[in-house]
């Protein structure tokens, strides 16, 4: 059997080497709006190259980047705007201006790229989550139930016959709320960068940390409020704001309303050792977002033995923290309030969930991601269907074979 090439139930599988996979994305790592999913579709990409592939990454235009350029084995290609990358790419796409290409990776962050549309080749659809309360809260009025119209009714149909990849199971069973039917998801977890190494040791005053883009459903809001009401039985209380967005100049303006002052501090953008500093000295990290396919800050955060107080209802939340064991989930803003102030009290209770933070931050590698999401596309490529079912031990990766995590159905 030649390397990069899997047996299944039905023969063997394509191999991989010299294919060429497209990924259509609206953002890469290197825009200033980019984020955690960013951070996973290069990973996924950077997997693929590694064994034998030819990538493409093709995303909106943004000043922090040439319009075209090759990195790490990886083809960027950067066309449109925020809204006008979606017919660029398709346009790119149909045209074979990113030449011949055997496989898609539409990466659907509420709105896909509408590929079906313009090839027959294989497409595997990416999502990290689905936007159901996010459209109302980012756009209004008609463009709100457009989108999650789109979303919710038109993308299922669309990529009725192609296969899937969630981030979590939470994802997974949004996906089959939304329609998507048969054993064609398969769940591809991130991993967690290696620790980036920094001066040891917790702050000698209480600090809890927000770390991501800014924007209005990370609801850091909510960091801001439960941090200004325990900061009398916490003196000295700190806030630190890491990222930036277009939401920035709202939250500057929020806290200066509220008096925080002091207490709380924006970091704004930062390089990879000062975020790293950052979650070393937290004693807790908070994580009031709306919604998370997985939250790859969790894991950054853990790995510096800082636990997390997230939202239960975000989702990804319940598998990347056990709860009551790496970190807390909560329900309400109150009960964030009251789960921080707790913690900050209980330097036991903390310490434990540090150590669990720690471990947990281990249990997923972008080794494993990267071999789950290679095995993916190996199956598209050849037409078959991979499903995943739920793992034994949560911390485990869903990267198995038939029987014991994946299961295999040829189209």
């Amino acid at each position: 059997m030649r390397e990069g090439q899997t047996e299944d139930p039905g023969g063997p599988l394509e191999p991989l080497a010299g294919k060429h996979v497209a990924f259509l994305s609206w953002r890469d790592t290197r825009n200033p709006e980019g984020g955690g999913a960013e951070r996973y579709l290069e990973k996924m990409a950077a997997g693929l190259v590694a064994r034998g592939c030819r990538v493409t990454i093709f995303c909106a235009a943004h000043a922090a980047a040439p319009p075209e350029e090759v990195v790490d084995g990886i083809t960027f290609v950067r066309r449109g705007s925020k809204m006008s990358v979606y017919p660029a790419g398709l346009r790119a796409l149909a045209s074979g201006r990113l030449g011949e290409v055997d496989l898609v990776v539409d990466v659907q962050n509420g709105m896909p790229f509408l590929s079906r549309l313009v090839t027959r080749r294989p497409v595997v659809v990416l999502v990290h989550h689905v936007h159901r309360e996010q459209w109302p809260v980012v756009y209004s009025g008609a463009t709100a139930k457009v989108g999650w119209w789109v979303e919710r009714r038109f993308a299922p149909w669309l990529y009725r016959r192609c296969q899937y990849v969630a981030v979590s199971r939470a994802t997974r069973a949004e996906l089959r709320e939304l329609g998507v039917r048969g054993p064609r998801i398969a769940v591809v977890h991130n991993g967690t960068d290696p620790v980036v190494p920094v001066d040891p040791g917790k702050s000698a005053i209480p600090v809890v940390a927000v770390v991501g883009r800014l924007v209005p459903h990370k609801q850091v809001e909510h960091a801001i409020d439960a941090v200004l009401a325990l900061r009398d039985r916490h003196p000295g209380l700190r806030l630190h704001v890491v990222g930036g967005g277009w939401w920035e100049a709202e939250l500057h303006e929020y806290a200066r309303s509220r008096g925080a002052g002091a207490s709380v501090v924006f970091e704004g953008h930062v390089d990879e050792e000062r975020k790293h500093e950052v979650y070393e000295r937290a004693w807790l990290l908070a994580l009031p977002s709306l919604k998370e396919g997985w939250g790859l800050v969790i894991g950054e955060a853990g790995m510096h033995a800082t636990p997390t107080v997230a939202y239960r209802s975000a989702g990804g939340t319940r598998e990347s923290i056990e709860d009551g064991r790496s970190g807390v989930l909560v329900d309400t803003p109150e009960q964030l309030t009251e789960t921080i102030g707790r913690l900050l009290d209980d330097d036991e209770e903390r310490g434990r969930l540090a150590d669990g933070a720690r471990r947990m931050s281990h249990a997923y590698t972008w080794d494993q991601a990267q071999h789950s999401f290679a095995l993916v596309v190996q199956a598209a490529l050849s037409r078959v269907h991979v499903d995943s079912q739920d793992p034994a031990d949560p911390q485990e990766l869903v990267s198995k074979r038939r029987g014991t995590g994946w299961w295999w159905r040829r189209r």
